[in-house]
């Protein structure tokens, strides 16, 4: 929806409004429409709009109300009946979007307002009567918030280009967030970015800044993945699932004062989305699939399948094709709009898909987060079979980039650490939440590897062209019904449930076809002008005065390039090549 920004100094040596106003152009993509700063005592906050909801400038922002100053990035799906709940409580409203409810929410509950939220969103308050700031991030970091303490101040962004341009951060790199990002295919856990002086808040969680530089954090949700003493039948089970999603994708298409697309990609999540749009009674809405060239290993699009939705359901439909050519050319955009290294190769297919989709509407809803919440992927039943060794080595095995020892022969002296990609994903499994080893890998995929992978470079691709992304398949009541959901219904095949919801409605082809990932070949065997392009980049003298990689394991990757890919099929090579391009276009250049 937006792009936020804001600064607190600790002391007055320093103005924060230029801070502010130095931020708000790298921020300007995600919020095209309008722009706005606010700054008073040590305090300054900016704001870019994408106009979604209430499109009139009475919810403008920075948005202010009396002692209170907000900036807001997501969309609140239950802010209609949140601002009747507060009139009833004898607040009063000056416009009929989601912003002043948030303002509203938090004068009623306090801290506690975050709980009464219902949607995707960051924020920050600035709350002048107790001189501090508070912020919070919904349940599953749909919404971004970066962050960075200062010397004598915080300052907080939408992305970390902004949070760079401000200047006064530490660009080094951190070398356990490195662990992270080539163990877990570029997922950093919060509260770590490849940067150590950059830092991101937590889902689920929110944060108080005061004027003093006192900073603390708190948790106001969690999933529970243990069972519900009630038992259901397979049937009820698949009535509730059905129940809960098809709320889902009603609210994030009536939660808008704008049209709201699908990005169709012919797979069974997004057209069950169609399918569900349809059957609740929405006509004449856009649909938009992208496809790229084939490789002898791998087509590169999936319009055999998305085509059969359309024919079945009409849609006013945009189809699009890329040339590789096109991809290589316009990949340094993509890497540019990345707040962090991605190396999911459909990164730059949602950011080519999205430039075509703005043209037309301003909110799609995607299907991100259907296989992590209903077990889509190949490597959980993979996981679940094994019945040797700890959580933490069953779940390795099967998911793990690199591990450990290859890190150390990848990484230089200088980036070493221990196993603490490892250590974390051990204590993650064993959080006691969870009944069944595979309820631990669900719940960890849901909160927190799917907030750096997928959801982050939809989120970033999708607000690079002024794009809202919604994802109904991340709705907290829906997951919460998922993750109590026996593991055998769940895995009786892959996205069984999504299957028994889809059969009658999506057709046959498209429920029964074998799983597919969003095709982006060229990156996968890389080879040609893509090989070429990687060589130059980790051959650089700056990837080599950087002295991140170890040379002959470069040269190792550079030598075979298409035999090298990790446990679940991405390049190696270019994982490395990602990261050192993404350091030179904006770590560097900054």
């Amino acid at each position: 929806m937006c792009g936020i920004c804001g600064e607190i100094r600790f002391r007055a040596s320093v103005e924060p409004k230029v801070a502010v106003e130095n931020m708000l152009p790298a921020l300007e993509r995600r919020g095209p429409d309008a722009g706005g700063v606010w700054a008073n005592a040590g305090v300054a906050l900016g704001h870019r709009r994408l106009s979604i909801i209430d499109l009139s400038t009475a919810s403008a922002q920075p948005m202010l109300d009396a002692e209170l100053s907000l900036v807001f990035n997501g969309a609140i799906y239950n802010y209609r009946e949140l601002r009747a709940q507060l009139i009833e409580l004898g607040h009063q409203f000056t416009s009929d979007g989601d912003t002043e409810v948030i303002l509203k929410a938090y004068r009623q509950w306090g801290e506690d307002c975050p709980r009464y939220l219902h949607g995707m969103f960051a924020f920050a308050i600035w709350d002048a009567n107790k001189q501090q700031l508070f912020a919070a991030r919904d349940r599953f970091g749909i919404k971004p918030f970066y962050f960075s303490m200062l010397s004598d101040g915080f300052r907080f962004a939408s992305n970390t280009q902004a949070l760079l341009a401000a200047g006064d951060i530490d660009k080094s790199l951190d070398a356990e967030a490195l662990h992270f990002q080539y163990t877990l295919h570029a997922v950093i856990p919060a509260p770590r970015t490849v940067l150590k002086g950059i830092r991101k808040l937590d889902p689920a969680h929110s944060m108080v800044v005061t004027a003093d530089g006192k900073v603390r954090q708190q948790r106001y949700w969690e999933l529970d993945a243990t069972r519900e003493e009630e038992l259901y039948s397979d049937q009820e089970w698949i009535e509730r699932v059905r129940e809960q999603l098809v709320a889902a994708v009603r609210k994030r298409n009536d939660v808008a004062d704008v049209p709201v697309g699908v990005l169709l990609s012919g797979g069974l999540d997004s057209s069950l989305l169609v399918a569900l749009l349809a059957e609740i009674g929405v006509e004449n809405f856009h649909t938009f699939s992208v496809g790229f060239e084939d490789q002898p290993e791998e087509k590169g699009s999936e319009f055999e399948y998305s085509d059969l939705v359309v024919d079945r359901y009409q849609p006013i439909h945009h189809k699009f094709l890329v040339p590789n050519e096109d991809v290589l050319k316009r990949l340094p955009e993509a890497v540019d709009a990345m707040a962090e290294p991605m190396f999911g190769q459909d990164a730059v297919a949602f950011y080519l898909l999205s430039e075509q989709v703005s043209q037309h509407i301003k909110v799609v809803q995607s299907g991100q987060g259907a296989d992590e919440v209903f077990g889509g992927y190949f490597w959980y039943p993979r996981m679940r079979a094994e019945t040797e060794g700890s959580r933490l080595e069953r779940f390795r095995k099967h998911y793990f980039d690199r591990d450990h020892a290859e890190m150390a022969r990848m990484l230089t002296a200088a980036y070493q650490v221990g196993d603490v990609t490892g250590d974390y994903i051990a204590n993650r499994l064993d959080d006691g939440l969870s009944d069944e080893f595979i309820d631990a890998i669900l719940k960890l995929d849901t909160t927190t590897l799917i907030v750096d992978d997928p959801v982050k470079r939809v989120d970033n691709m999708t607000m690079a062209w002024g794009l809202e992304a919604r994802v109904p398949f991340l709705d907290h009541q829906l997951v919460e019904v998922a993750a109590r959901c026996p593991a055998d219904l769940k895995l009786r095949e892959p996205k069984y449930l999504l299957k028994a919801i889809s059969r009658g409605i999506v057709p046959d082809a498209v429920i029964d076809r074998p799983k597919g990932y969003f095709p982006m070949p060229a990156l996968k065997y890389v080879r040609g002008d893509f090989l070429n392009f990687m060589r130059d980049i980790l051959n650089s003298q700056a990837c080599r005065e950087r002295g991140v990689f170890q040379r002959d394991y470069i040269d190792m990757l550079l030598d075979a390039p298409e035999m090298h890919h990790t446990r679940i099929m991405g390049s190696k090579l270019w994982h490395l090549a990602l990261l050192e391009f993404w350091l030179q276009r904006n770590v560097d250049a900054a």
